[in-house]
């Protein structure tokens, strides 16, 4: 699988269009690079540019961008809220797939590097990919701003770690990193006081605030500040008052929600300004969001209204934005924000996104992909699907609130199966195509007849372990069925019922794939092995849903 890097340079332009799109579109110049998030800010003056690609193509792209920066702003003329120093200010690089933070380093030092000599640009390297400890921190490589950059860069200890030691008055500096997902967030207040916002970020940033006795800071035996920290760790946060939406805001970057999340963030603010008299009246998130944050925040909402966690992440979503109050600025479009959502989006069409009729008429079609394999994944999705409706039911079935947060456990396993068969109509399919492209491999020399035989043997290996996790899948998602028929809310026992004969169908029609495709194999001992496997799974299956078939029927009488 190809390596995914994520790369957010913040330019120091967000009133003028005609700049910012100047810029963006030398970004998309360049092939294997996806723009997914352009975000201006006029009282920042501040745009935050998010791009994902392959780590050498978003190398190329961020340099075009910076090159651009550099023509079109004038750091002499820059005002704006946000802490800065440079027309592109930071330009950071962040891993997302199948990409080591040891190599995602290696390309900022690249960029660094090409931004040094070729544009002559004094360029700090913070975070991960800083030369020094110091330098880890961005606020350190930025203090003074641009405004007292001149005089730092006359300073040997402030020699940048790539390009000269010059002071380019409109450009400024550049800090280049390599980093975790970082989160932009920010909370709307029911103040227009950036004094009661400050309060309010100093409680709740990890740096707290300078401690003070009798209104003087103290001291510690070196004469350094002594501070209070804040209660939320890995964040950094300021209040700002935003002109164009007439609030207060705390900006806060959450440097790794792995340690605090975005729902977690919001609750603590919530409570810190609550006691200072004021109230979070919405948030909003710059630039682009990992699923799994969304869908941990809504989750959280949803346990603490004790509600089932195992339904679509559709409706998860809707349920984070709403407790969070992300709209309440502008719409949240998931589908522009949230970044596994906007790389979907380019993959083109895939069978699960077909309405009923047309995956329909394209089974019935001439074409012979989707076919049985793809069939019987998505009956064991369908099964999935009503083992899942059924404890979703039990979970709000009046009289058994006491035991909603076991039948939303049901929930989460059961939706779990159907999103992997879902995956599973398509990469069955998937797998039929690479059949055939391999047979379209050319055959007139003998070497292309040895790399042809072995593309087709690898490609029927792949057709025959795909329906096998579908069979896996199809059986293990019985459970759930029969969990619903023996404690389910018996309203709805008929419909786990069906769940578990659509599950079993799902096997025994996978089965007949894994053992068509496993005859085509040269390798016998694979082939014999998957199969044997497969004939148990499906004897299995047969046993389990006549066992749960029984129990269904005994409680119909």
């Amino acid at each position: 699988m190809k390596q995914l890097i994520e790369c957010v340079p913040n330019f120091s332009e967000g009133k003028d269009e005609n700049i910012i799109k100047q810029i963006t579109e030398q970004i998309e110049t360049v092939e294997g690079v996806r723009l997914v998030d352009v975000d201006p800010g006029q009282a920042t003056n501040r745009t935050v540019v998010t791009l994902v690609g392959t780590p050498d193509e978003v190398v190329e792209a961020a340099f075009r961008g910076i090159k651009k920066a550099m023509e079109l702003i004038d750091m002499c003329k820059h005002h704006g809220a946000h802490p800065r120093f440079g027309a592109t200010d930071v330009c950071p690089f962040v891993p997302v797939s199948n990409i080591t933070m040891e190599e995602t380093i290696k390309y900022a030092h690249k960029l660094a590097k090409r931004v040094g000599e070729e544009l002559g640009i004094p360029v700090y390297c913070y975070e991960f990919a800083a030369f020094t400890e110091k330098r880890k921190n961005l606020a350190y490589c930025r203090s003074g701003e641009y405004e007292g950059l001149k005089d730092k860069l006359s300073k040997p200890e402030w020699k940048p770690d790539f390009g000269p030691s010059k002071f380019l008055p409109n450009t400024g500096a550049i800090a280049i990193s390599a980093r975790n997902f970082l989160v932009a967030y920010n909370f709307n207040l029911n103040t227009t006081s950036t004094r009661r916002a400050n309060t309010i970020a100093f409680d709740v940033r990890e740096a707290g605030r300078i401690k003070k006795e009798a209104g003087k800071t103290v001291k510690d035996e070196n004469g350094k500040p002594v501070r209070t920290p804040g209660t939320l760790k890995k964040t950094k946060a300021i209040g700002w008052f935003i002109k164009e939406y007439g609030v207060a805001q705390i900006s806060m970057n959450l440097t790794d929600i792995s340690v605090t999340p975005v729902h977690i963030a919001f609750d603590e603010v919530c409570r810190s300004a609550s006691s200072h008299g004021i109230r979070v009246t919405g948030s909003e998130l710059v630039g682009v969001i990992p699923l799994q944050a969304m869908l941990d925040a809504g989750k959280y909402f949803l346990r603490k209204q004790q509600r089932s966690t195992g339904i679509p992440d559709s409706e998860i979503i809707k349920i984070a934005v709403k407790s969070l109050g992300l709209d309440e600025l502008y719409p949240f479009d998931p589908d522009k924000k949230i970044i596994e959502y906007i790389l979907e989006s380019n993959s083109g069409e895939k069978l699960v996104d077909m309405n009923l009729i047309g995956f329909a008429n394209e089974t019935a079609s001439e074409s012979p992909a989707p076919g049985g394999g793809s069939i019987s994944a998505y009956m064991g999705a369908l099964g999935a699907a009503l083992g899942t409706m059924v404890a979703n039911l039990s979970s709000h079935k009046r009289g058994w609130d006491e035991r909603w947060e076991e039948f939303s456990n049901w929930a989460e396993k059961g939706k779990k199966y159907q999103v992997e068969l879902n995956k599973m109509v398509d990469e069955d399919t998937n797998a039929f195509n690479k059949i055939m492209n391999a047979f379209s491999l050319p055959k007139k020399t003998d070497e292309e007849k040895q790399l042809r035989k072995e593309a087709i043997q690898d490609a029927t290996k792949f057709a025959t372990e795909v329906p096998f996790k579908t069979m896996k899948f199809c059986y293990e998602s019985m459970a759930v069925a029969k969990a619903m028929a023996e404690i389910g809310n018996p309203n709805s026992v008929t419909d786990a019922g069906v769940g578990a004969i659509a599950a079993r169908a799902g096997v025994m029609g996978a089965f007949l794939n894994v053992k068509i495709n496993a005859a085509g194999l040269e390798d016998k001992k694979f082939a014999k092995e998957i199969i044997d496997k497969g004939q148990k799974i499906e004897n299995d299956a047969i046993s389990l849903e006549q066992e749960i078939l029984k129990i269904v029927n005994s409680k119909i009488k």
